[in-house]
């Protein structure tokens, strides 16, 4: 099944691959790696990050693994990142890349293997360490959150951040779940998956990774990881009741 939104997305990224193209330039003459620079033009930092879990591994934890598998494991890394697939890593899927060059993806392996050893200490976040928000709904009920829905003394207008996940997910995410995040005919009211227990990582990784099974692409490439921290900030105000249907009070009125 075709998601209605391809073609769409395809003239999207296409545009911002024009957009992005001056820096990715630049990026190859010497300001870094080839391969890293090769690895910034493609999608794979919507995924993955140098030195903590995103979607996928850390490219320092790939590194760590594969450490002493010279020749073989580049050979074999590069099928991977072409074929995609899932187990190694969790069970969210690895978007193909069929095409990638054999070539490109051979340099990008090399850096990433490269990066073995380079791990640095106190870079992941410990969930003790998080600031935690407390709002009164319209009824009365006290909820928390784990990030800021309102800015300001009088709390009534939001966040950049929820208002950018506002503006994203009006303009892309409501064809198929609907608009304001109340469902739609093609997928499912993500406030009921948020609700039913759905978590940051795994709101992250199903719209990088998609759901091919079910129609839905993956957004990787497209969106940043920031980009889809927005959109489940404005979901979650939106499920938890603290933001209503429609353009949300911000800063900028």
């Amino acid at each position: 099944m075709h998601h209605p939104l391809t073609p769409l997305r395809a003239l999207l990224v296409l545009a911002l691959g024009f957009t992005l193209s001056p820096s990715l330039h630049a990026a190859t003459g010497g300001k870094l790696p080839e391969g890293e620079a090769k690895a910034r033009a493609s999608d794979c930092f919507s995924c993955h990050a140098v030195d903590h879990k995103l979607v996928g591994p850390a490219y320092e934890a790939v590194a760590k693994r594969y450490a002493k598998g010279g020749n073989v494991v580049v050979d074999t890394l590069v099928a991977k990142i072409k074929k995609g697939g899932a187990g190694n890593w969790g069970d969210i899927p690895m978007t193909p890349h069929p095409q990638l060059s054999d070539a490109d993806l051979t340099a990008m392996v090399k850096w990433i293997l490269s990066l073995q050893g380079t791990a640095r200490a106190g870079t992941s976040s410990s969930s003790d360490s998080t600031v935690r928000h407390t709002y009164k709904t319209p009824d009365g009920h006290t909820v928390t959150t784990d990030f800021a829905v309102f800015t300001g003394p009088d709390q009534k207008h939001v966040t950049a951040t929820v208002f950018h996940g506002y503006e994203q997910y009006n303009s892309y995410c409501f064809r198929c779940h609907g608009g304001d995040a109340v469902g739609g005919e093609y997928a499912p009211d993500l406030r009921k998956s948020l609700a039913s227990g759905m978590t940051w990582s795994q709101f992250l990784g199903t719209a990088m990774a998609g759901r091919q099974a079910k129609g839905m692409p993956s957004w990787a490439g497209f969106f940043e990881e920031k980009d889809i921290r927005a959109i489940y900030d404005y979901v979650k105000a939106r499920q938890l009741d603290l933001v209503p249907v429609g353009r949300p009070p911000s800063a900028q009125d």
